[in-house]
């Protein structure tokens, strides 16, 4: 628990003096890689039962903070999903994670954004938290060993690309 905590606080600490001159659509590369959260979410959309950290260790995977109400979603989401049909499932995930309130919110804005990865949402605002997210979306690139090596917060035209050669690299090593 005091290792999560630490890592989360460190987190934090880079993305809020790193976003402090950044723009949106900014790439984080983490000079030390940290571990992920723990965290256990309900699945609400392309899939059953729970969401957890552990669940695509050994693929990298991309863990997608999303929000209905979040303008630059409404590129993500459809760029996150053509990524996700590019890689190999073996060797590449996306999860997303909705901090919205009400499923209901969520919901109506996939039926507008569909996507085929898995949906999980965060009532609670905790994996949020213990993630720092610092602006939506905020998407957290993790390698094979479950450890997060880059963050992109925010989103523009032209960050797929960015996304794509740096998932690349991850799954080349």
């Amino acid at each position: 628990m005091t290792r999560l905590l630490t890592a989360a606080l460190l987190l934090g600490s880079l993305l809020l003096s790193s976003l402090a001159s950044a723009e949106r659509g900014s790439h984080i590369t983490l000079d030390e890689p940290l571990p992920q959260p723990e965290w256990a979410l309900p699945v609400i959309a392309n899939g059953e039962g729970t969401l957890t950290d552990a669940s695509n260790l050994g693929r990298v995977t991309y863990v997608d903070f999303w929000a209905s109400w979040c303008g630059p979603c409404r590129l993500s989401l459809p760029a996150l999903n053509r990524l996700s049909q590019e890689f190999d499932p073996k060797d590449f995930a996306v999860v997303a994670i909705s901090v919205d309130y009400v499923d209901e919110d969520a919901l109506d804005f996939l039926a507008r954004y569909p996507v085929d990865y898995p949906v999980a949402i965060d009532k609670t605002g905790d994996s949020g938290r213990a993630f720092a997210v610092a602006g939506m979306p905020s998407g957290y690139l993790i390698g094979r060993d479950g450890l997060i090596r880059e963050v992109h917060v925010g989103f523009r035209k032209g960050d797929e690309q960015v996304l794509r050669e740096r998932i690349q690299a991850l799954l080349s090593e």
